[in-house]
């Protein structure tokens, strides 16, 4: 356990190194800890997946592995495995990356009871979830609340976010906070901003869409190819990065819609500046997100935007159309007709990437910096927290 003067040991638990978003801005987040000071460890439940190439240089903790996969059934391995390695490491906090994570932080308070380290937890998709039947959706508003009795603190992605965690989880304020999403730093905003300018000069006369995310139901990429088929002209390409269960019922969509020569299931890219930099207008067809990062690295390159209106922050996202249209989630003719009206690039491109900046990784360590204060019974005196442009000695 931390000691008086000492750093704050947060241990933060991930099923894998999978491509997922969640994933990506936790290891992100945590590598932005660890140069700032801050005395952090990763639990894998297995040490697998294609984000291993971006894994920040943190201590990790991985449970033997047996001879099957854990995979299947990765959340039960989680559960049965953290309570050891958390009386092994003694962590001051718990960071719980993302609603996929919030069952296993839950099981960790119920089996640890007062033994259990206080749980940060962030809120990283929609709470409100009209895709949800009337029935499944009671339950998991009772399962918000669940979580806003059990965990210690949310965090919030937007101001937005903050208000739906109040109405629908039901949380005391005071155990809320707003800490924007990691998704860029300074080396990023570069490269994506150099991205956009190529992509502004190399612009031809077809429009070029680019899609970013896990082929999953969440994102909901059926409909996207069904509205590119609609609104897209004879010119125009699609490019979807991203990869998952539903690369095969994809690719027969593709086949079936005689797209085959204008859709590109490109597959995982651990270089998405690449294909912004080949790309006018990213577009997202989610049914729910949190605050999706793709946005925000579209934005900071100078993409012209066409998303669904996905989550409570979407709106303020796209600062009420400037950055961007907004359309109903799952409606193909609203979405096919924002693709067929939309024009190449970002029309307020250096406003938008100014917006971006505020999504900075310096400035959500900070954040997280002043609430381990609060919630640590004892004051960081670190002089690397406190001036988080040196290390800790």
């Amino acid at each position: 356990m931390r000691r008086l003067g000492s750093v704050p040991h947060v241990l933060c638990f991930l099923h894998s190194f999978e491509p997922g978003g969640v994933e990506r801005t936790a290891l992100r987040l945590c590598g932005a800890w660890h140069e700032a000071g801050v005395d952090v460890t990763i639990m894998l439940g297995r040490d697998e997946g294609a984000l291993h190439a971006e894994r920040p240089g943190c201590p990790y903790l991985v449970p033997y592995r047996p001879r099957f996969s854990t995979a299947p059934f990765e959340t039960a391995w989680m559960i049965a495995q953290l309570p050891a390695m958390i009386r092994r490491s003694r962590p001051d906090l718990l960071y719980c990356s993302g609603n996929s994570y919030t069952v296993v932080a839950v099981a960790m308070k119920l089996l640890l009871g007062r033994d259990c380290p206080p749980i940060i937890a962030k809120i990283s998709n929609d709470l409100a979830r009209p895709d949800l039947s009337l029935p499944i959706r009671a339950m998991y508003r009772l399962w918000c609340r669940i979580q806003a009795y059990c965990l210690d603190h949310l965090i919030a992605l937007s101001p937005a976010m903050r208000d739906e965690i109040l109405a629908i989880m039901r949380a005391r304020p005071e155990r809320v906070s707003v800490i924007a999403n990691p998704v860029l730093d300074h080396g990023r905003r570069r490269a994506l901003a150099e991205a956009g300018r190529t992509a502004r000069r190399t612009s031809g006369t077809g429009r070029r869409f680019l899609a970013i995310g896990r082929l999953v139901p969440q994102k909901d990429f059926a409909l996207l190819i069904r509205a590119f088929a609609l609104g897209a002209g004879p010119d125009d390409r699609l490019v979807i990065v991203g990869e998952g269960p539903e690369r095969r019922r994809l690719e027969r969509l593709i086949r079936a819609s005689t797209l085959h020569d204008r859709v590109r299931l490109a597959g995982h890219s651990d270089r998405i500046e690449r294909w912004i930099a080949r790309s006018d207008i990213l577009l997202l067809s989610s049914r729910y997100e949190g605050l999706p990062g793709a946005v925000v690295e579209a934005l900071a390159a100078g993409l012209g935007v066409v998303a669904t209106d996905c989550c409570t922050s979407m709106a303020a996202l796209l600062n009420h159309g400037r950055f961007g249209t907004l359309v109903p989630p799952r409606s193909l003719s609203a979405l096919a007709d924002a693709i067929a009206g939309t024009a190449p690039g970002q029309a307020d491109w250096q406003a938008a990437a100014e917006f971006a900046a505020t999504f900075d990784v310096s400035a959500t360590v900070t954040g997280y910096r002043n609430l381990f204060d609060r919630i640590l019974p004892t004051p960081i005196i670190g002089a690397a927290l406190r001036d988080p442009d040196r290390k800790a000695a």
